[in-house]
């Protein structure tokens, strides 16, 4: 009796910090969306409100901007959206910080967008999540390992 005991407990506190983080992963989630949305629309002032004032934003060719430039690239259409895709994407929140991983696939005027993403999101006190890293990668090697991997198989 004393092991059911112990064993309902421990599911019971379990799923306790499960459901306890779910508010957070809907709120980094929507987060992310909106971001998704405001890239797609070109929307400013959206923008502004999505980054950190020390945002850190890679590109998979090793481009680096800050809030400032990454906002002015997208609203002053240099960098114009026809549709943005998220695809496999996690969310790990650990406290006032969230990670997110997914893949990003985008049609553009200069033309389509494969690549993966970290982004890295901390919770503000009254703003709530903000964008304080994001790195893309090329997932070009990928695929290519992804192929060779599955024809020695």
């Amino acid at each position: 009796m004393k092991k059911l005991l112990s064993t309902v407990v421990f599911a019971l506190a379990f799923s306790g910090n499960a459901l306890a983080s779910s508010p957070e992963v809907a709120a980094v989630n929507q987060a992310v969306e909106q971001m998704r949305l405001a890239m797609l629309s070109a929307d400013k002032a959206g923008l502004e409100k999505i980054g950190a004032p020390s945002l850190s934003y890679g590109h998979s060719n090793g481009r680096l901007e800050n809030n400032a430039q990454f906002v002015a690239a997208i609203a002053s259409g240099k960098s114009s959206f026809r549709s943005i895709t998220l695809r496999a994407q996690t969310v790990s929140v650990e406290g006032d910080v969230a990670i997110v991983r997914h893949q990003f696939d985008a049609q553009t005027k200069q033309g389509d967008i494969h690549i993966g993403v970290l982004q890295v999101w901390k919770k503000g006190q009254t703003e709530g999540w903000k964008l304080l890293a994001r790195q893309d990668y090329d997932r070009s090697e990928e695929r290519r390992v992804g192929k060779e991997c599955r024809s020695r198989w």
